[in-house]
């Protein structure tokens, strides 16, 4: 506000100063106008040898005098001098036209004078027509021009920055409701909503874009607090499990059987270590990619029969049986996450199997919302498409959006019992979602097919 009043001050001081400029400038060349006219009629007059004594001149404004070679005064108007020249010798320029200010007093004038010079006659006989016009009607318009400026601009300037102030206070209160709105959800620390102006203007859109911003941060702060009450209850079971095995076995003594007792702790310290390893990698996922201090990821061409025999290998066949492709099954993608799928998979199929899991992939398929066995066409994305299958009892169709949820078990107690901790599908949506694929959950009957979709490639070239 207060840079905006200085600046059209100043813009208005500048604006007044070329006027009263142009205004001065423009008057001085009427009254010269006017003074050479009157000059250049009598310097007519005088040619013709016919100058009238007194000469006429129009108005009270006006002196007129007409000096010869020697300075003396040849004719005068009516009301100037016949004795005394307007001009002081050494002023004076012989055959010159001349423009001059003198003291008004010495044509008898109040005020300063423009005195304008005309040279008149012949060679023989030079003339020279002095004409004066006061300045004062000019003094008195600029004054006039400069006293209304005076006065109108500081009042002009004081009903703008009062029309400024409120204009700019009726628009800024919406943003004074905003930031007291967000003063209050700050001295909370819960959730809340910032007030929402009724004009449909910037600050609308913005309290409009805060408060989406608000819902968002509320619904990821309740889903850290949920990870991280769940997380704490899911360290906690295998951390209960050792302690209450070594109090046992401390009671017990000597009648404790301490082979067990290791193997017991071995398998909690197991599973609380597959635990960590899954809440660092859902930690690392959730980051930003791109991210300052977000890890690399290793994308490469990856093979999928390769990939899908690797995994295999470390599973008893059977009950996991391995459908190797009819050809190279190329994807890109990081093959350490892609490995991890792949296994979180068969071990999620291998615990609820009943006696076979099946491991295969297909493609390369058309992107689409039905796949099927056609081949890409033009502009078509090409995906191929790993399937793990088991004959176990599979996951109702209004559970299987939900599993993908993290620490989500739709049989708590066997997949605690089994080692599972609801982490394993929300980890497999998360690494597939990185490789630009899909994952898909579906009925077997009986049992589960779980569909994963990546990116087709061509063969890469041999080095």
């Amino acid at each position: 506000m207060v840079i905006g009043v200085a600046g059209l001050s100043v813009g208005l001081a500048l604006g007044g100063t070329l006027l009263l400029g142009a205004l001065g400038w423009t008057l001085q060349r009427s009254v010269d106008a006017e003074a050479l006219r009157t000059a250049d009629a009598v310097a007519l007059l005088a040619d013709s040898n016919a100058l009238p004594d007194p000469l006429p001149v129009a108005g009270g404004q006006l002196r007129v005098q007409v000096l010869d070679g020697q300075g003396r005064i040849r004719a005068a108007s009516i009301d100037a001098d016949r004795l005394v020249p307007m001009l002081r010798p050494d002023q004076l320029r012989a055959g010159q036209r001349q423009r001059l200010v003198v003291d008004g007093r010495r044509v008898g004038l109040t005020g300063p004078v423009r005195v304008v010079t005309v040279p008149a006659g012949g060679p023989a006989d030079p003339l020279t027509v002095l004409v004066a016009k006061s300045m004062t009607d000019v003094r008195h318009s600029l004054h006039v021009v400069r006293t209304l400026l005076l006065v109108g601009f500081p009042l002009l300037v004081a009903g703008l920055a009062l029309v400024a102030w409120r204009v700019i206070g009726a628009t800024l209160r919406p943003v004074e409701a905003l930031r007291r709105g967000a003063a209050e959800i700050t001295d909370r620390a819960g959730p809340g909503r910032l007030p929402v102006p009724a004009a449909r203007d910037e600050i609308h859109r913005l309290a409009v874009t805060l408060n989406d911003m608000l819902d968002r941060l509320a619904a990821a702060r309740a889903r850290q607090r949920a990870f991280v009450a769940d997380a704490a209850h899911e360290l906690r079971s295998p951390l209960t499990n050792m302690r209450t095995e070594l109090e046992v076995a401390r009671r017990l003594g000597a009648a404790t059987d301490w082979p067990a007792v290791a193997d017991d702790l071995l398998t909690d310290t197991e599973r609380l270590g597959r635990l960590v390893d899954d809440l660092l990698l859902l930690a690392r996922l959730d980051e930003e990619p791109g991210r300052p201090g977000a890890p690399l990821r290793t994308v490469g061409p990856v093979e999928l029969g390769e990939l899908l025999r690797a995994v295999a290998d470390r599973y008893p066949s059977p009950p996991l049986r391995l459908v190797p492709p009819a050809a190279p099954a190329w994807t890109e993608g990081d093959p350490a996450e892609l490995r991890r799928v792949l296994i979180n998979l068969v071990d999620n199929g291998l615990r609820h199997a009943r006696g076979e899991v099946l491991l295969a992939v297909t493609g390369p398929e058309p992107d689409g919302p039905v796949p099927g066995p056609r081949r890409a066409g033009p502009g078509e994305r090409a995906y191929h498409v790993v399937t793990v299958t088991d004959d176990g009892p599979g996951i109702p169709a209004a559970d299987r959006e939900r599993v993908f949820e993290r620490f989500t078990r739709l049989d708590d107690a066997r997949a605690r019992d089994d080692g599972g901790a609801g982490l394993g599908l929300a980890i497999v949506r998360e690494l597939v979602r990185r490789a630009g694929g899909s994952v898909a959950l579906a009925d077997a009957g009986p049992g589960l097919r779980v569909s994963v979709r990546l990116p087709a490639l061509d063969e890469p070239e041999a080095d």
